[in-house]
């Protein structure tokens, strides 16, 4: 196997310092023309590779991301991961990417682990476990320590960095406003993200709507089902009101399983019971009815996350205020609720 050629290599051979032989491959203009083109024509000959990671050392930087997210199965955080990559990829920099599955003690460990590569920068969604710990310690410690850090959908206001969101509670609002807009007369709210920020928001934007159509708010409607309870038998439960006749699912794998209850149960769709969830995966638009949906723009958002962080790993100024975006939704209308009624 031949030995890898180095600058030092290429400036023994021409007598020549080894800044001379970087800036004629950089084609600078303090070296002459006839120089520059022998030591260009000669590397490429002769395979020549910058040690990026002598450059980057040099440059103090790694070009490395790291990303946690929260749950790689949710198709919201799938395409916001596609994002994240594509967006990464586009200008130099390589990710160091982890599932910390919903656990507070993992996504610590990982942070953690990913900080011992000499990270640039942190992208992060909240583990549930974090959300419902409210300690955020091992975050603030990694800005303190000067790594920049983006969080996106699920974050606190207890950690000043940069931030990209959802307008969760309007998105919900909209919603359930679509929902009564289309004659439903009595929604129940199905939330299995009730320990997580965007899932109390979106239960305010619904209670915005029921209010202001001057209905009562009904806590009874509003379902919280736990990770340990059984889903199907509490959704029986909620449907064997026959008064209820539409939905809103606060996340896609619930309104999967409530539309196959539903079905079960012989309600005709979207006549009987409309049905409407967050985050719009494939699966929804495949389904028989298909599943109205709020698009969230996961790949848009995860494009985002990585403009802002690097802006802040390659355009470092300390006093320069952090910023959180928000991003609008869109309702995507399907077979699984009714048109707008036009008043």
């Amino acid at each position: 196997m031949k030995k890898k050629i180095t600058l030092k290599d290429i400036a023994t051979t021409f007598g020549v310092s080894i800044a001379t032989v970087s800036k004629a491959l950089n084609d600078s203009y303090d070296i002459s023309t006839k120089t520059k083109q022998k030591i260009q024509e000669y590397a490429k000959e002769h395979h020549y590779k910058p040690n990026v990671i002598a450059l980057n050392l040099l440059n103090k930087k790694t070009k490395t991301i790291g990303v946690v997210i929260p749950n790689i199965m949710n198709s919201f955080f799938a395409k916001a991961f596609v994002g994240i990559e594509n967006m990464a990829s586009q200008n130099g920099y390589q990710l160091v990417s982890c599932i910390s599955n919903e656990s507070y003690e993992k996504e610590v460990k990982t942070i953690e682990l990913l900080k011992y590569g000499d990270l640039d920068g942190l992208i992060i969604s909240l583990a549930e476990e974090t959300q419902v710990k409210q300690n955020f310690t091992h975050l603030q410690n990694t800005i303190n320590e000067g790594i920049p850090v983006v969080m996106f959908d699920r974050v606190s206001d207890s950690v000043s960095c940069d931030k990209i969101i959802v307008n969760d509670l309007e998105s919900a609002y909209s919603a359930t406003k679509h929902l009564l807009q289309s004659g439903c007369h009595r929604v129940a709210l199905i939330s299995i993200i009730d320990n997580l920020s965007v899932g109390k928001l979106r239960v305010e934007g619904y209670k915005k709507a029921i209010t202001e159509y001057d209905m009562p708010i009904e806590e009874r409607l509003i379902i919280r089902i736990g990770n340990h309870e059984d889903f199907d038998t509490i959704m029986k439960v909620t449907l064997s009101d026959k008064t209820i006749d539409g939905l809103i699912c606060l996340e896609e794998n619930a309104a999967v399983n409530a539309l196959k209850i539903v079905k079960q149960m012989g309600y005709a769709i979207p006549n009987e019971m409309s049905i409407i969830c967050f985050t719009n995966g494939k699966l929804l638009q495949h389904l028989t009815p298909s599943i109205s949906a709020i698009s969230q723009h996961g790949k848009h958002i995860g494009e985002t996350a990585v403009n802002m962080l690097i802006d802040r790993i390659e355009n470092a100024v300390t006093d320069q205020p952090f910023i959180t975006k928000m991003i609008k939704t869109s309702l995507i209308p399907r077979e699984s609720t009714r048109p707008v009624k036009l008043i």
